[in-house]
């Protein structure tokens, strides 16, 4: 599955010389928590969030106040002054935000979501902002998804299975057996971790037909 197969199309966004009242405004009326700011030829120059408007002066007025930190650059204290303060979109926004081209995967996006600590991301074709997709677009992608179409047996089970065990799991090299009987699912070899059982018990549980799964894993050793 790919990024603009689950992104939303209609997305609503900012000039830089909006204001910061009406990026709240527009973040309220929309449910959202995060906006692309974009420039006259259509570029995404930045993203305005809830993050950026929580630290605004006008939530914390003590801030302006408080000493300097001589350990603190002037320059870097003026920035951060700057940010708090302007009423300009262009001033409070986080600049060069990460963008993903539409034809990216969907796991592609979701570890980016992951890595970068982000909500919302703008999606991109030839330059050009088309969608953003959010954490909430990738769980609708989850409840859509289809089960497996393969037939049931037990012999498409245990085929299956053996397939998943070797995608990343983390369990590839165990030598993991599976047999299947009406639908249970059997699981042995020698498997010394509890992660890595909990990991072969998902992979397992996760295949469509499987009605129960038995471990037959030696006992772990104390310590």
């Amino acid at each position: 599955m790919r990024v603009k197969d689950v992104m939303s199309k209609v997305v609503v966004r900012l000039s830089p010389d909006n204001s910061v009242r009406q990026a709240a405004r527009l973040m309220l009326d929309n449910h959202i928590s995060g906006l692309p700011v974009v420039d006259d030829e259509g570029h995404v120059v930045g993203v305005i969030t809830e993050g950026d408007l929580i630290r605004r002066t006008e939530l914390c007025s003590g801030v302006a106040g408080t000493p300097a930190d001589p350990a603190i650059p002037a320059e870097t204290r003026a920035s951060a002054y700057v940010k708090r303060s302007s009423w300009k979109v262009g001033d409070a926004m986080t600049a060069d935000p990460v963008t993903i081209d539409e034809d990216a995967s969907v796991s592609r996006v979701a570890m980016m979501m992951q890595d970068r600590g982000v909500k919302r991301i703008p999606v991109m074709r030839d330059g050009q902002l088309v969608g953003i997709v959010s954490r909430a677009d990738l769980l609708e992608a989850i409840l859509a998804a289809k089960q497996d179409e393969m037939q049931t047996g037990d012999d498409a089970i245990r085929r299956s299975i053996l397939v998943r065990l070797g995608e990343n799991t983390g369990l590839e090299g165990l030598g993991i057996d599976v047999t299947v009987v009406d639908g249970t699912v059997h699981l042995w070899g020698k498997v010394e971790t509890v992660e890595c059982r909990k990991a072969a018990r998902v992979v397992a549980e996760g295949v469509h037909g499987v009605r129960g799964v038995v471990e037959h894993f030696p006992a772990l050793l104390p310590g």
